[in-house]
């Protein structure tokens, strides 16, 4: 390497600033979007927001300090100034500061929590998701410590409320009831707003109890348009002549790819329509378009593709094709310009706009020391799994080096989901280490089994009910090719990933022995208790087949949980886990731990106080990264090697 290429240390991962939540102005000219530093070194999370000039024409500039959590960027209707949430004053508020910049401006005074803000139309009104304020009887029975709750009564719904900007009251909408709301859209005309809500704020039974509103904001009154499937978001309003319709997104089937419904307002006979049926991509993002119909983003293999609705075919076109991915999506009111995050194989995430059908200019530059990193050669794969499925993926070798070069020490690293993907992208993250890892040597193989996106609704929706079936032999299919090609060392394979990649990595050392070495990063090991403390209960249930409640067993999820298969382990294997996780519980690495113990099973279990289902504090991320390549390096490392393949 020459002295002059700086070396890819773990502090080049953890402390770069990433872009999120983009936005484009109205009239096109402005993206305003939140920069964010990727670990966090506060008690908080602090960032900032920023906005640029499409046509490039002076540097992006930072509107707020980045001294709080300034987040959630909406335009106002004249693309003058930005309305925020923000943190400034001690609890979440929103705010507005002109484009010029100058003082945020606080709108709200709010002692409940505010998650979501809309401005309307004309400039006047202010749709707001707000939980309600704390009584004197919650503040004394807080203060005195006379908590106990009913379970399922302990979180408070957020509701429906409209902020009037001239009188600063703030409105209720009562015809929602206790319902949840999760999104809302306003029609461009602004007499009309779009609602989703859920039974209950928590994600289960939440998800599956999706419903559609219609809500007039000048007189509350509220038109339902009944019960929609699951994980519902991004409502888009379009109108078809002198009718307005509400386009949405939904799951057809619980760990499906999600499809793009339809419904007329009033709602006709046709009801709700289905218009992404039968494609062989994935819908990951839909954006209404104030003139015209709205457009969306779609899963398309390895890649993004732009997709406008066709008004007259009630169905989606083609715009254009964006290497790599593509994500979070807006819209100019024309929807002559759009913006959006994107990232290539080399290339971090930053923020892009220009025409739907040409070119995006990329606007943002918050990383700009990695362009000097050389990173390793990352490589697209396409092959058969063992039943003939047409399968794709990644492969990235070390800096430097080639195929040729091979045969390299094999690490696969095992997407989340099972619905996600990856996209071919620069692979640079605390838990997603390819080009970490091919910096220390390794050739990584990052496959997308089926149950993922970008192959259309079938392929998505394979693995409900049988998790570590197909996908598991799809990711040996991958694995067996590059050991046949020379790339891979078949003596010196490992395996890990995070949440179900976690999953795949635990499952896989109980079906084989050919791995030296696995890392399970919020993983599951036992399906059935998943589904009973995970905050996606039964939705989890649906992936393994059952929740232990059905008899007295044996019961589908036993078959597919690591947990039953500890015995058989004989591959060296590290646990992490955050210790507040609610998506995966801490449980499930403790519960792999005693087993494993049990069984006399090499393994070591790390625990980070603190966090969630991903890691966020800057000196996690940083021991991740170490620990993880610290945990290969031991075990597929030269030394380590005896030089004979695994079964």
């Amino acid at each position: 390497m020459s002295e002059d290429t700086p070396e890819l240390s773990a502090e080049t991962v953890v402390d770069g600033a990433v872009p999120s939540q983009p936005v484009i102005s109205p009239d096109g000219r402005w993206v305003a979007y939140v920069v964010a530093p990727v670990g966090r070194r506060e008690e908080r999370r602090l960032c900032a927001l920023w906005v640029a000039a499409v046509d490039g024409g002076s540097p992006p500039w930072k509107l707020t300090a980045g001294t709080a959590a300034d987040f959630r960027p909406r335009w106002a209707p004249d693309s003058a100034s930005v309305f925020f949430l923000s943190d400034r004053a001690g609890s979440r508020q929103l705010h507005r500061i002109r484009l010029g910049g100058g003082e945020a401006e606080a709108l709200t005074d709010w002692r409940g929590e505010v998650s979501d803000a809309r401005p309307l139309a004309d400039d006047r009104l202010v749709a707001v998701v707000a939980t309600d304020e704390p009584t004197g009887e919650d503040e004394r029975r807080r203060a005195e410590r006379d908590d106990a709750f009913v379970w399922g009564r302990q979180l408070r719904p957020a509701r429906l409320r409209l902020l009037d900007l001239a009188t600063g009251e703030l409105r209720t909408v009562d015809g929602l009831g206790d319902r949840h709301v999760v999104e809302v859209a306003a029609r461009p005309d602004g007499h009309a707003l779009a609602v989703i809500s859920w039974v209950s704020p928590e994600i289960e039974p939440g998800v599956i109890t999706n419903e559609l509103h219609v809500v007039d904001p000048e007189t509350g009154a509220v038109d339902d348009l009944g019960q929609i499937r699951t994980e519902a978001g991004w409502p888009a309003w379009w109108q078809d002549g002198g009718s307005w319709h509400l386009a949405y997104m939904a799951m057809p089937e619980l760990y499906s790819s999600s499809a793009v419904y339809d419904v007329a307002v009033p709602a006709d006979a046709a009801g709700h329509r289905d218009l992404t049926e039968g494609m062989a991509v994935c819908p990951t993002s839909l954006v209404q378009v104030t003139d015209g119909p709205p457009l969306a983003l779609f899963a398309d293999g390895l890649d993004t593709a732009i997709y406008r609705l066709d008004p007259g075919l009630l169905r989606f076109r083609r715009v254009s094709a964006r290497g790599g991915l593509v994500d979070s999506l807006t819209a100019s009111r024309t929807g002559e310009v759009i913006a959006a995050l994107a990232s290539t194989s080399y290339e971090p995430m930053n923020v892009h706009a220009g025409p739907p059908g040409g070119p995006l200019a990329r606007l943002s530059d918050t990383q700009p020391a990695l362009r000097a990193i050389r990173w390793g050669t990352q490589e697209r794969l396409s092959y058969r799994a063992s039943d003939g499925l047409g399968l794709d993926g990644l492969l990235i070798v070390p800096p430097g080096r080639g195929r040729a070069d091979g045969p390299f020490p094999l690490i696969t690293w095992v997407h989340g989901g099972p619905y996600s993907r990856y996209s071919d992208q620069l692979m640079l993250a605390p838990h997603a280490p390819g080009q970490w890892l091919a910096a220390a040597g390794y050739a990584v193989f990052l496959p997308n089994p089926r149950g993922g996106r970008g192959h259309g609704r079938d392929f998505a929706a394979a693995v409900a009910g049988s998790v570590g079936g197909a996908e598991w032999t799809d990711i040996t299919s991958g694995i067996d090719l590059l050991i046949a090609e020379g790339v891979a060392d078949p003596g010196r394979l490992g395996i890990g990933g995070a949440s179900h990649g976690g999953f795949m990595g635990a499952w896989a050392i109980g079906q084989t022995d050919r791995f030296k070495a696995a890392i399970m990063v919020a993983g599951i090991s036992d399906w059935g208790m998943l589904a009973a403390t995970g905050e996606w209960g039964t939705l989890d249930a649906a992936l393994s087949g059952s929740g232990g409640w059905e008899g007295t067993g044996p019961h589908p999820h036993d078959q597919v949980s690591p947990v039953s298969f500890a015995s058989k382990i004989r591959t060296p294997v590290l646990i992490v886990h955050g210790e507040d996780d609610t998506n995966v519980p801490v449980s499930q690495a403790i519960y792999f731990h005693r087993a494993l113990s049990w069984y006399g099973a090499e393994h070591e279990l790390v625990i980070y106080p603190r966090e969630g289902h991903g890691l966020v504090e800057r000196n996690h991320q940083l021991d991740l990264l170490r620990r993880t390549r610290a945990w290969f390096d031991r075990w597929l490392g030269d030394e380590a090697s005896d030089g004979s393949p695994g079964r």
